[in-house]
């Protein structure tokens, strides 16, 4: 709750949970929000402009924009947040054993972490999408295959600065078990460097998804996804620039609003950037009187 009135005192912060929160639902309740089917063809309405019926008009079969938009929104965030998810949860866990026990598991685990971050991201994944074939569930598994390891190693060296803090040891002198200490005194400190990280991480996974299936590798048709609707507009792009402008500012202002709202978690997470800020704000507010008076002497 703190955390959440934390966030609402900051505009732009409050703004960019409203814009995720809204989208997500509105990805979920998409068969009772769509106002058409989004595979529906009809070729009498090719490149239709828009009307009261079709508000963002029609594509090049004729399909509702709006409701493939809408729909668009499932492969394009709400899955790739599953994904995250799944990311967040296998890297925290081999982080938080890494970090806590040490030595040769800590040694094992961060070489493996080592040899998944030596290769560029984009390349692994086209790898495995190449491996496995093209296709939403591929790139969503390459994801997996490709992030637990950068959240390993955030977590492990969040949990390596609490592992010999004097509570922890007290804790074990009085017979807390391994399983207890993680769960009871480490976990609660770590979880806000996983939101962190997770909400940093989200706005790229977006992009990099809708980048795969503009280029074809990501869902395939008849299914609706943003990357690949900017993909199907590119033959018109010069004589109906709003097929190709709709998703495009779909996918602009979700990462925009992640980005911001990440930035504004790690600020209401972490006391010593708000103190900072705060700082700065109150010197830049003694400095500017100073300077007035500067300038008007």
């Amino acid at each position: 709750m703190k955390l959440l009135e934390r966030l609402l005192r900051d505009k732009l912060a409050a703004a960019s949970l409203g814009v995720v929160a809204v989208t997500l639902l509105v990805g979920i309740c998409a068969p009772f929000i769509a106002p058409h089917p989004p595979n529906e063809v009809n070729m009498e309405l090719r490149f239709a402009g828009a009307s009261w019926q079709y508000w963002l008009g029609n594509d090049h079969l004729g399909r509702c924009v709006l409701s493939r938009l809408i729909y668009g929104i499932r492969p394009s965030v709400i899955w790739v947040f599953a994904a995250l998810a799944a990311s967040a949860f296998v890297g925290g866990l081999l982080g938080f054993i890494a970090g806590y026990f040490r030595g040769k598991v800590d040694a094992v685990l961060m070489r493996i972490c080592d040899c998944m971050l030596s290769f560029p991201g984009y390349v692994m994944t086209l790898a495995v999408v190449g491996i496995l074939g093209a296709g939403i569930e591929n790139i969503l598994i390459a994801f997996v295959v490709m992030k637990w390891a950068w959240f390993a190693r955030v977590i492990r060296t969040s949990i390596m600065q609490y592992a010999d803090a004097d509570y922890i040891k007290f804790a074990k002198v009085l017979g807390a078990g391994h399983v207890r200490v993680m769960v009871k005194h480490i976990a609660p400190v770590a979880i806000p460097d996983i939101a962190v990280t997770a909400s940093s991480t989200f706005g790229s996974m977006i992009l990099q998804i809708s980048g795969l299936s503009f280029l074809g590798l990501g869902i395939q048709a008849p299914h609706a996804e943003w990357g690949m609707m900017l993909n199907e507009a590119r033959s018109v792009m010069f004589t109906r620039p709003e097929l190709m402008l709709t998703p495009g500012l779909a996918i602009v202002m979700v990462v925009s609003a992640v980005n911001f709202l990440s930035d504004s978690l790690q600020n209401a997470l972490d006391p010593k950037l708000m103190t900072s800020s705060n700082r700065n704000k109150t010197s830049r507010s003694a400095i500017l009187p100073k300077l007035r008076r500067k300038e008007v002497a």
